[in-house]
Formats: C-alpha cells, sequence, structure tokens
C-alpha cells in the first residue's frame, strides 16, 4: 500500500463510507494520516470496580458474566445490559440502540471496557462505554489507552476512523521528511514519521506534546519559508525611486475637507520613505473599518503621479472600484487624470459625455494608459489578465487581497513596455489582524497601522436583540426609514459549507425568504431590495445602484456588503444568525453604517440559546476596537472561522493556533537565516506547498 492509495482500497471502506471521508478532505491514505485528533480522553489507567465514582472518565478490564438484549417500556427501544466483573466486584453496562453488541462479546470474554459512570436509582452503571476483547500479545485500538478524538461528519464514527487508521499507522515511516536534521536540532522537534505515529498512536501526554510541537512547526514554518523567499525575490527587483514631493504633498493635504489623524500621518510618512527605496514596497495597511485608509492611499498616489509615474488601485468587487474612483476624482485637482476600467465601467474625465460605444471608450482608456494620458488607473483584479499596457507604473495598491507575488509583479513590469523596473505594492485591508496573526500570514510584509478614526463620527450603537424584543427592532428601523435614513439586513450562509452550488442556492433561499418575510408581513409599505450570489453582475450593480440612490430603503443580502461598501446615508444594520459570523466579520458589516454625521446603530440577532453564544455577542455589543474583536475570537475559534476561508486565505491550519506564539515566533526565526542555496529541497517544498494550496 502506498500513500496515494485511495482510501477507498481499505477494508471496511465502502462507496458511502468513501463518500462520507471526502467531506472531511480524507481522499487518499495519506490525507487519513494527516487527519489530526483535536482532543484526547485518558483510559490508559486500569480501574478496579470497587473503586469507581459516579462522573469519573475510567477504563475497566473484566469478565463478562451476563448479557442480553431487551426493549424498554414505553418507547420500545432496546437496550443492551450486561454484568461484568473484575476481582474486586461487579458492574452494571448499558448500551442504547446497539443490539449487535450481544453477537460481538460472549459470558466469559475478558474484555476492556472505557466511558463515563453514571449512577441510577439501580446504582453505579458504565453508559455506552468502547470496548476491546483482551487477547494476548494484542494492542488495544481503543479502550485502554489514550484515546484521540477526531472532527467527525455524518455517519462516520470514532471507532471507524480508529480503526482505518490502525490499519496505515505503519504507513507514517514513508512519509517524506522534508526538514533537514541540523534544522530539527535547532527547533528541538522530532522526525515526521515519528510525530505522525505518536498524534495518532500516544502512549502519554508528554508524547502528544511532542508530537503536535513538530506538526505545528511544520505548518507555521512552510508559511515564514514562503515569506522569505518572496523577501530574498523582492531584493533581486529593483523599483524606481520616487521622491517625497513635500510641497505638492502639503497643499494636496491643506485642502482636504477634514484633517489627517495621527495614524494616517504615520502611515503616510512609512510609505514614502519606502517610495524613495531601490528595492520594490512590499507594505500592508491595517485599518479598522472607518478609520480612513482610502486617503492615505490617495496621498501616496498623489506624490507618485507628481514624479510623473502612474498608480494602479485594484478593488476585489467592481462597487468598490466605482466608489474609488469617484472618491478619487473628488479629491484630485484637476491636473491629476483619473480612469476606471472595469467588466462594466470604462471611463475617464475626457470619456464623459461622449456618446461612444462601450468597445471604443475601451480602446480608447486602454489608448491612455499606454501613452501616459492617465496618471490614476483604478480597476478590479480582472486588469491583471486585460489587454492592458502600462506606460510607467511606478505604484500598486490591492484593496482587500493581501498577497501579491513576484510572478504578478513581473506581469505588471512585462505590462509596462518601457519600463525596466518593477512597481512598489501597496496592499489594504480593513479585516483586524492581530499582530502574532499578521506576521505569520503577511511574515514578508511590513505593517502600518491605522486605528484610530477620524473626528466628527458618532460611535455605532450596537444592541444584541433577544427573540423576544424583535419587534421593537422592527418598530426603531420603521422609525429611521420614517426619517429618510436606509437599513441593511445580512442573512447567513446557510447549506454545505463542502459543495459551492449548494452553498449559492442555499444563501439564495435563505435572502429569499428573508425578503418575503419583510416585504410581505413586516414592512408592506417600504421599498425593499435584495443581494446574493446566485444573481448575475448587473442586476446585484443595479441593486445596489438603487440602494445607493435611495431608490431602496432595505437591502436584504449575505455577506457580499461586508467589504467596503460606502453608503452614507444607512443608518441601521441589522445581522440575522449573527452566531454563525466570526466577530470580525460582524464587525466589517457594523462598518458598513457610521460613514456619516448620522447616529447609527447595528441589531444582532440570535435564536441560538447558548452560553458561548451570548458571551461573544455580549462581547461584540460592549466592544468597537476590531482588533480586540479579532484577538477575543481567535481565542475561541480558527483563523478560518474568525475571517472566512477566502480573508485567511492560506491559514487553514490543521493544528497550528494563533496561540502558539513561541512556535510562530521560533519558525520565523529559523526561516529568516535560511539560505536557500544551501537548502533547495526547502525551495521545492515551497512550490509544491503552493501547488497544493492554489488547488485547493
Amino acid at each position: 500500500m502506498l500513500l496515494h492509495t485511495s482510501i477507498g482500497a481499505l477494508k471496511g471502506v465502502g462507496k458511502t463510507l468513501e463518500g462520507r471521508l471526502s467531506i472531511l478532505g480524507i481522499q487518499t491514505v495519506s490525507d487519513l494520516l494527516f487527519h489530526f485528533p483535536f482532543r484526547y480522553e485518558d483510559f490508559s489507567q486500569v480501574s478496579s470496580i470497587s473503586g469507581l465514582q459516579a462522573g469519573q472518565e475510567i477504563t475497566i478490564e473484566a469478565i463478562i458474566e451476563l448479557i442480553h438484549n431487551k426493549r424498554t417500556s414505553r418507547k420500545r427501544k432496546i437496550i443492551t445490559e450486561a454484568i461484568v466483573s473484575d476481582f474486586t466486584g461487579q458492574v452494571r453496562i448499558v448500551w442504547f440502540g446497539q443490539a449487535f453488541i450481544t453477537k460481538n462479546l460472549k459470558v466469559g470474554d475478558k474484555v476492556k471496557f472505557s466511558g463515563k459512570i453514571k449512577e441510577d436509582m439501580f446504582g453505579l452503571q458504565l453508559v455506552s462505554p468502547v470496548y476491546e476483547k483482551v487477547k494476548e500479545k494484542d494492542e488495544l485500538i481503543q479502550a485502554g489507552r489514550i484515546l484521540p478524538v477526531y472532527p467527525l461528519t455524518s455517519g462516520i464514527t470514532q471507532k471507524q476512523l480508529r480503526h482505518l487508521l490502525s490499519q496505515i499507522i505503519g504507513l507514517a515511516k514513508k512519509v517524506e521528511e522534508w526538514i533537514p536534521e541540523d534544522i530539527r536540532d535547532r527547533a528541538d522537534i522530532m522526525t515526521l514519521s515519528e510525530a505522525l505515529t505518536l498524534i495518532h498512536f500516544p502512549n502519554s501526554f508528554d508524547e502528544i506534546e511532542h508530537a503536535q510541537r513538530r506538526l505545528k512547526f511544520d505548518e507555521l514554518f512552510i508559511l515564514q519559508l514562503r515569506a522569505e523567499l518572496l523577501r530574498q525575490s523582492l531584493h533581486t527587483l529593483t523599483a524606481p525611486q520616487i521622491p517625497f514631493h513635500e510641497k505638492e504633498v502639503q497643499q494636496f493635504v491643506k485642502k482636504l475637507p477634514f484633517e489627517l489623524t495621527k495614524d494616517q500621518k504615520i502611515a503616510s510618512w512609512e510609505i514614502l520613505q519606502d517610495l524613495e527605496k531601490e528595492t520594490p514596497m512590499n507594505r500592508l495597511i491595517e485599518g479598522d473599518v472607518g478609520s480612513g485608509k482610502t486617503v492615505v492611499a490617495a496621498l501616496v498616489m498623489y506624490n507618485t503621479a507628481v514624479s510623473r509615474l502612474q498608480a494602479l488601485i485594484m478593488a476585489p468587487t467592481e462597487i468598490l472600484a466605482k466608489q474609488h474612483y469617484a472618491s478619487l476624482r473628488s479629491l484630485f485637482p484637476k491636473e491629476i487624470k483619473v480612469g476606471i476600467l472595469t467588466r462594466t465601467e470604462v471611463n475617464t474625465e475626457k470619456l464623459e459625455g461622449e456618446k461612444n460605444s462601450k468597445t471604443k471608450q475601451k480602446r480608447e482608456i486602454l489608448k491612455m494608459i499606454q501613452d501616459g494620458s492617465l496618471d490614476i488607473i483604478v480597476g478590479t483584479h480582472a486588469i491583471l489578465s486585460d489587454s492592458v499596457n502600462f506606460h510607467n507604473l511606478g505604484l500598486v495598491i490591492v484593496d482587500e487581497q493581501h498577497r501579491f507575488g513576484v510572478e504578478q509583479r513581473k506581469m505588471l513590469k512585462d505590462k509596462a513596455v518601457h519600463q525596466k523596473t518593477t512597481p512598489h505594492f501597496l496592499s489594504m485591508t480593513a479585516t483586524p489582524i492581530p499582530r502574532s496573526f499578521a506576521l505569520t500570514l503577511y511574515g514578508d510584509l511590513d505593517l502600518s497601522l491605522i486605528k484610530t478614526k477620524p473626528s466628527g463620527r458618532k460611535p455605532i450603537k450596537t444592541r444584541f436583540v433577544a427573540p423576544h424584543h424583535r419587534q421593537k427592532a422592527y418598530d426603531f428601523i420603521n422609525e429611521e426609514v420614517k426619517r429618510g435614513r436606509q437599513v441593511f439586513v445580512i442573512c447567513p450562509q446557510i447549506g454545505d459549507q463542502n459543495i459551492e452550488s449548494s452553498s449559492l442556492q442555499d444563501e439564495k433561499k435563505t435572502v429569499l425568504e428573508e425578503y418575503e418575510k419583510l416585504s410581505k408581513h413586516i414592512f408592506p409599505h417600504l421599498r425593499i431590495g435584495y443581494l446574493h450570489g446566485k444573481l448575475k453582475g448587473e442586476e446585484k450593480d443595479r441593486t445596489m445602484k438603487d440602494f445607493t440612490d435611495g431608490k431602496t430603503d432595505i437591502l436584504v443580502s449575505t455577506s457580499v456588503v461586508e467589504v467596503g461598501v460606502d453608503i452614507k446615508n444607512a443608518s441601521v444594520m441589522m445581522i440575522e444568525g449573527a452566531e454563525r459570523f466570526g466577530l470580525a466579520q460582524l464587525h466589517q458589516f457594523r462598518g458598513r453604517v457610521g460613514r456619516s454625521d448620522h447616529q447609527s446603530y447595528c441589531f444582532v440577532l440570535s435564536t441560538v440559546e447558548s452560553e458561548n453564544v451570548n458571551e461573544r455577542l455580549q462581547f461584540f455589543e460592549r466592544t468597537s476596537d476590531g482588533f480586540a474583536l479579532a484577538e477575543y475570537d481567535l481565542q475561541l475559534r480558527g483563523p478560518g472561522e474568525v475571517y472566512g476561508k477566502q480573508q485567511s486565505g492560506m491559514m487553514q491550519f490543521k493544528i497550528a493556533t494563533m496561540r502558539d506564539v513561541e512556535i510562530i515566533k521560533l519558525a520565523r526565526e529559523i526561516a529568516k537565516n535560511i539560505d536557500f542555496q544551501k537548502y533547495p529541497q526547502l525551495r521545492e517544498k515551497i512550490h509544491i506547498w503552493e501547488k497544493k494550496v492554489h488547488l485547493e
């Protein structure tokens, strides 16, 4: 058997089980080896029956004296009952709905049972324990040891997974060791084959700790190596040196309709200093929602344009690109020429009022980009694959896409026909990322933080609305609309996250159900629109434009409004099923309101009665700092849960967490001193890993 052998080749795996394992991401023997437990139960110590007490998790070794099935008098359910004994006494064991056990276990069998002791009117009993017959020289897979507990899906049991792992654990020795011995010694980690064996079949908690350390280090080290490789690659490239035009920038800042905050000034200065260097800038601006990142971007683009170099800003959506275009047009003086090029929008001041076809307009704007007539170009990421050639591109700003690799930089360099330099790169995100997380995910980027918000904005009032107060929230919304304000209603995506089309279908269903409820029963007198993932691009644009133009009072939507949408007249954000979102996501939604001098409100609703849910949403209610919210949520949920899979990018860790600060620092420190000439296998490992991540 080989590591890439299909999981269907294992004993006991039929088509049904193979399909269920696939949902867990287990399709090969290797996938199963890398499916790690999330906790352990200790059944390694054998207890005597006479010493058992209610509430204990125990293992006993006993002989079966009696075993039979019987039906309950009321619901006619099957109970399997056994009496077992050791040399100190007897105890009763019960299983519910597992009649097959009487075929597996017989009177006189010597068995190890592991489970929880409970007490009822008949005395102590062991309820639904795992069990295993004791045979000489046989190693136990289930009972009587430290038992791993795995992530499951419907139709798969812990026992099935453990038995499958017992069939293949010997193949751990065939897994390639990719970290050289001297680096393993420096990191104080065991071999990969040892770690894989002990993570599934440990003899002690000390072994578990050492196995976890190795596997966590692997996940964190590969990210740090990738960051270091990118950093080293950038040092081989040359960027245009863009001087700081102090006088012109001061004039630009003076004419702004507001004063820059301290954080905005610091971030701007850090970027302007980077632009003066020969090495391409590689910086990430993290700004809390509404902190004013766009004006910082505008300032450094203005400085670039004054140097007679072009600046490109790429947005994740067409809606956001259009907003950037309008915003930059209003901020820049007439001599700075701004253009937009997206799938549906082709525009610049020169083209306004002309009645040419879209094709002719696009040809015209492409010519202006190539001959340098345009200083600032706004687009979506599609601009990379478009027939765009730049004249002298000096700066690229990417909004809400944190990575921009060497290959993409070279692509842009190739698009600048007469250019021998690589543009500087600046990324912006409104996703609050704690520093430890940012260093792990974006180890190759320099960080600028913008935490303070512009003065004059009123804090958003947040309320966690209990189910019995829902009507009050509806009444409040009605009053806000009467005042001329607008409202967002966010619905969670419900459905099978493993099947994209299913998710989109469920997303559509959820939004339409909410739309029907609000438009027919709650607010029949109001104008309501909706957005979901199944709508075509033109329909989304039209719906969004109606809301922006004030033709719609309420917009029912999924998380499509999470990033960037700027509707200054919207004053209420109502979030249904709030427990389904990470606090960072909820904070993004909340940031869609409160973008003017109107008092704004955010209502979070949940029908789930859970102490954890209540605690999280109450923390959200009283905390307006996005960084504090993200830090809090990372303690409870993984990065993929907190930020969503797209935003957390390659952070789909199986075993590492953001609490592993010591291992994060160690991986970062070792990676910074790696000589890739000495370790070509590490460079190869990064390329293989990148391909795998890209496919996933």
